[in-house]
């Protein structure tokens, strides 16, 4: 028998995306909403009054005006190995990797250990409002199979792949060419389209992989274009001369990419802030998608991610916390941090536009935008309810508010786990 679940109260609705046009056409607020949760998926939406008297069988959740029923957080870009060390001193780039991930991600050899830090990450994750995680694993196949595990039991939606390094990196923590296509190929086979699995190939970046590897995982891709492809490019300025450096023949950082057959429609990159003009043109041509990373870029000193410009070129753009690099793992956090990096840029974010990012935004760049990221008929029962009043500082700021963006935008800029009401993944509550 189907388990019929209303959820009733100010519900957050999405009919464009707010980038591309003015957000008052984009995004609206129904006062008197209501959700629909048939199993796990979204049966209906439309006002309280009519979908109660429509379904006078459903079970009733209530939530009232200091509420606001939103689709689940979908974040884009993390590296769940790095749950441990999130928030260390004072490193750029290179020096993070070697200094903190490279040896927290040793400690990943252990299977034990694997399966401990994925669980707490997802429960950490979950407790944020976050619903939808796309994360990079390490060069171990069980850290991989602990992830997608430890979602599985939850029903969670889940975005992973296997990290492959065939130099730059430590001894244990680096594959071949060929192990590490041999390793990808197997765990695409055990996890890719099972349950609400999707893997994605992952070079780490191009400084750890050798031409030959990228080349390998370019085919591997070829072989397997529903999977994802996740990396990163141009985060830090050192970090860009360390590729000319290593590709002297290459035109530019995404052309050691595009030169190995990872460049395309599915491939999702991380950062993104000092591109050239021929790789945004590249970019935009091939549909390939990026992540802005906020509280990551200024942690650790990297730039300013010009979201009014890629948005511009209909470049499809995400949002992500990139634990650990990034300071929390609240995606509350992450947009108060984007609106901080926008008005730095001269373009502040709106409430509308920073919501949008963080749900369908990050849903369309891991192309499931047609099945997570809004609340709409036909997806997958993923919300998260957020306290417009969750502290005593939000609580007095959303007494003031005009209207539901104020009170949004105070609990965006000052809101934490404190602010998630409820969690719904599947179609069933969270406790």
């Amino acid at each position: 028998m189907t388990k019929m679940t209303l959820l009733t109260g100010p519900t957050l609705c999405f009919d464009a995306n707010p980038l591309a046009g003015p957000w008052q056409d984009a995004v609206r607020i129904e006062t008197d909403g209501a959700v629909l949760l048939a199993d796990s998926r979204i049966a209906a939406v439309g006002k309280a009054a009519e979908l109660r008297q429509a379904h006078p069988q459903a079970a009733e959740q209530r939530y009232d005006g200091d509420h606001l029923i939103c689709p689940g957080f979908v974040d884009a870009h993390v590296h769940y190995p790095q749950t441990g060390i999130i928030a260390s001193w004072g490193k750029r780039l290179i020096d993070w990797l070697n200094d903190y991930t490279f040896p927290e991600e040793m400690r990943l050899s252990d299977a034990d250990y694997a399966q401990e830090v994925a669980t707490r990450y997802l429960n950490l994750t979950r407790a944020h409002g976050t619903t939808t995680v796309a994360s990079y694993c390490t060069i171990h196949p069980h850290s991989v199979d602990a992830l997608f595990t430890a979602a599985a039991s939850r029903d969670q939606r889940i975005v992973a792949g296997k990290t492959c390094m065939d130099r730059n990196a430590p001894d244990g923590l680096r594959d071949t060419p060929q192990s590490g296509y041999d390793a990808s190929k197997a765990l695409i086979e055990r996890w890719h389209g099972k349950g609400r699995a999707t893997y994605a190939i992952t070079p780490r970046f191009s400084p750890t992989s050798t031409p030959e590897q990228l080349a390998a995982l370019g085919a591997l891709w070829g072989e397997h274009p529903d999977c994802l492809m996740q990396t990163h490019l141009s985060e830090q300025t050192d970090e860009v001369a360390w590729v000319r450096d290593l590709f002297p023949q290459a035109r530019d950082y995404l052309d050691t990419y595009e030169a190995h057959g990872l460049l395309g429609e599915r491939a999702v990159y991380g950062h993104a802030i000092y591109l050239e003009p021929r790789e945004v043109d590249r970019i935009a041509e091939a549909g390939a998608a990026l992540v802005h990373c906020p509280t990551s870029n200024t942690f650790i000193g990297s730039g300013l991610f010009d979201m009014a410009g890629l948005s511009a070129r209909h470049i499809p753009v995400g949002l992500a916390t990139d634990t650990g690099g990034g300071s929390s793992f609240s995606m509350l956090r992450t947009m108060a941090a984007a609106y901080e990096i926008g008005q730095l840029r001269g373009t502040p974010l709106h409430a509308a536009q920073l919501i949008w990012l963080a749900t369908a935004g990050s849903a369309n760049s891991l192309h499931l935008g047609d099945k997570v990221g809004s609340i709409s008929k036909g997806h997958e029962a993923d919300l998260t309810v957020l306290n417009l009043s969750s502290t005593p500082a939000i609580a007095q700021r959303h007494a003031q508010a005009k209207d539901h963006w104020e009170s949004l935008f105070a609990t965006i800029m000052m809101g934490d786990d404190r602010a998630i009401a409820d969690v719904w993944i599947a179609g069933a509550r969270q406790t």
